[in-house]
């Protein structure tokens, strides 16, 4: 039997029906260098309440589910090693196995979804990577995105992949891809890239509007919607795409590959933007939440019983 548990504050916030945000925790096990994992984790979960929603950060702990984390579980997350990066494939496992795990996109998504959080604040998901036409390697959150229906709220894909193919896989998969206030689609750490955005809207409320009309349509699958980092946070992406092709030529002949290549490849960049990348990472999360808990905050206000 599937065990969940929510912590104190989203038990308090599903009482008094606050709405909710829920939050990843791969960038806290996988993203981030500790302390400021845990420290970036914490004031994203202050934005989201300060937008008038309550944060639900996800993981698995030993087997557990748990929706929204308590300061000590979330400080014990951003210390610990080896732990298991899940997505849809071993999502199952973990918690069958007694597993301790973080949530990628995809398996924030299945767990946001069975816990009835209908908006996710993320980083950047993921996508298809560069030379796929010969790895085959996409990203599983492409293929959630297409089922679940959660709305997501990132700074675009990461600028490390294919940009130009992703979007396309997404078209196929009938996924909305919306920019937040921008005409173009941003690129993680870079507020544009070269790539016309699909769709355009420019307030939580106009988002909201959207989603309820999905729903209505009797739409399956989820929402993408792509927040342009702050404009004094971010690095130009001439600047960028200089560090990506030095970080993937690197990776490559270390023979990274899987899984380790996405953090693999945003410790180069770290190291090869002298530690930029990171205050640009933190200033792009805490500005999805922001968004996200405007969202879930409009699409509450359209819940509500006309008086």
């Amino acid at each position: 039997m599937l065990s969940i548990r929510y912590s104190k504050s989203v038990e308090a916030a599903r009482e008094a029906g606050t709405p909710l945000v829920a939050l990843e925790s791969t960038i806290i096990t996988h993203g981030m260098p500790w302390p400021q994992n845990v420290e970036t984790a914490r004031i994203v979960e202050q934005a989201v309440r300060d937008e008038g929603a309550e944060p639900a950060t996800i993981a698995v702990l030993e087997g557990v589910l748990h929706i929204g984390l308590e300061d000590e579980e979330l400080e014990q997350l951003g210390k610990a090693t080896d732990v298991m990066k899940l997505s849809r494939a071993d999502f199952a496992y973990a918690l069958a196995q007694g597993k301790t795990g973080s949530t990628t996109v995809a398996a924030t998504m299945i767990a946001a979804h069975l816990a009835g959080i209908a908006v996710f604040a993320t980083g950047g998901i993921g996508g298809v990577h560069r030379g796929a036409e010969t790895t085959f390697d996409i990203s599983a959150d492409l293929e959630e995105l297409a089922k679940t229906p959660v709305t997501v709220v990132c700074a675009g894909a990461k600028a490390i992949l294919d940009l130009e193919k992703t979007l396309e896989v997404l078209e196929t998969r009938g996924v909305p891809v919306i920019t937040y206030g921008a005409d173009r689609i941003p690129a993680f750490w870079s507020r544009e890239s070269n790539l016309a955005s699909p769709l355009r809207l420019d307030t939580a409320a106009e988002i909201a509007q959207h989603n309820a009309m999905r729903r209505a349509s009797g739409l399956s699958g989820g929402t993408l919607i792509a927040n342009p980092v702050p404009k004094t946070d971010e690095i130009p992406a001439q600047t960028m795409n200089a560090h990506i092709e030095q970080a993937l030529a690197d990776a490559a002949s270390d023979g990274v590959s899987g899984k380790a290549v996405t953090p693999f490849l945003l410790g180069r960049i770290f190291e090869l933007t002298e530690g930029r990348s990171l205050h640009t990472n933190i200033a792009l999360v805490v500005n999805n939440g922001r968004l996200a808990a405007q969202i879930a905050c409009a699409e509450a206000a359209r819940a509500m019983p006309a008086v």
